[in-house]
Parts: structure tokens; C-alpha cells; sequence
């Protein structure tokens, strides 16, 4: 999540934010429903599909930019469409395992939005040192001790808000760029 111009003029879609952030949101996916969710099920099929999805949209989108131009909107409208799907797959994954769902505005979601991860590794490391920062006699002030599943799928939430966000963006600009709005 580096600091790469919201639609590049070249470069190709590597460089877009929300392919970056959308393949980030892929790997951390493909890694929480490997752990939580039962392989082979179709809540897994389904979580791990809408993430392709989105990244394969954005990217095909920007690949057919001009040929006809609206199909890099309607892509882009697409890929926004799945990642939203599978933010409300991790919700309900929380729901339904009685865990709760961060506050838009929770100190952990903006921790991990200022950590700027580029990778499932730098995501990981962040769910677990949020996992072992757990009130303790040196530190009563500290936050009790969340699960690993409630981080992780909080994390994914905040990483499919930020995706969105920067899809949301990117669609105002190809609605301004092809005057559809």
C-alpha cells in the first residue's frame, strides 16, 4: 500500500492502489478461511472466489481500458461489488461465532490502516502482536485479549473498507473520465 497515484498512466495495474490492496485482501483470504473456515466448503469456495474476483476485475478492467472504455467501469463497479460480498462473509463469520465487529472508528482497524502491510506476512505478524498485547500486571491499561479468529477477521474487514474506498475513488474518476456522471 505504498504511496503510487490512485489510476497511474502507466505502468500497468500492479501499480493501482486497489489491485494492491485487493491482492493483499486475496492472500489474507485464501490464509483465514485455510484456517477457520472448512476447506472445501462452500463458505470457503465462496470467500476465497469473491476475493479472485475482485483483484481479477480490477486487473482485467484496466487491461480493457478503451475497448470499450465503460468496460474498465463496468469491471471496476464488479471488483467493488465481490469485495463487498466478502466483507459481509466475514462479518457473518464473526456474528455467527459470537465474536464482535470493530467500531469503524476502533484504534485497531486505524492501527493496522497506518501499518500499510504489503504483504500476508505483515498482516499476520500484526494480528498476532494485537493477540499478545492483552492486559497483564505490567500493563493494565492494555486492551483484554481478543482471539486470533476475531483479529484476523477484523483485519480482512478493514482491509475490504480500504479496498472499497479506493475502488469508490477509482469509479468516480472513470465516471468523470467517460462522463457518466
Amino acid at each position: 500500500m505504498s504511496t503510487i497515484p490512485l489510476n497511474p498512466d502507466h505502468g500497468g495495474y500492479r501499480e493501482l492502489k486497489s489491485f494492491q490492496v485487493a491482492r493483499l485482501l486475496y492472500d489474507v483470504t485464501v490464509r483465514f478461511c485455510n484456517r477457520y473456515i472448512e476447506k472445501h466448503g462452500q463458505i470457503h469456495d465462496r470467500m476465497v472466489q469473491f476475493a479472485r474476483s475482485g483483484v481479477e476485475n480490477i486487473a482485467e478492467g484496466y487491461r480493457t481500458a478503451g475497448d470499450p472504455k465503460m468496460n474498465e467501469l463496468k469491471l471496476t463497479l464488479e471488483a467493488r461489488s465481490y469485495i463487498a460480498e466478502l466483507r459481509g462473509d466475514y462479518e457473518d463469520f464473526l456474528f455467527q461465532n459470537n465474536l464482535p465487529i470493530w467500531p469503524h472508528d476502533d484504534w485497531r482497524r486505524k492501527s493496522l490502516m497506518n501499518r500499510q502491510c504489503s504483504s500476508v506476512d505483515e498482516v499476520a505478524l500484526w494480528v498476532l502482536r494485537k493477540h499478545k498485547s492483552q492486559p497483564s500486571k505490567h500493563n493494565p491499561s492494555a486492551p483484554a485479549q481478543a482471539s486470533l479468529p476475531e483479529i484476523s477477521a477484523n483485519a480482512a474487514i478493514t482491509l475490504t473498507i480500504v479496498a472499497c474506498n479506493l475502488l469508490d475513488r477509482q469509479i468516480s474518476a472513470l465516471e468523470k473520465r467517460f462522463g457518466t456522471k
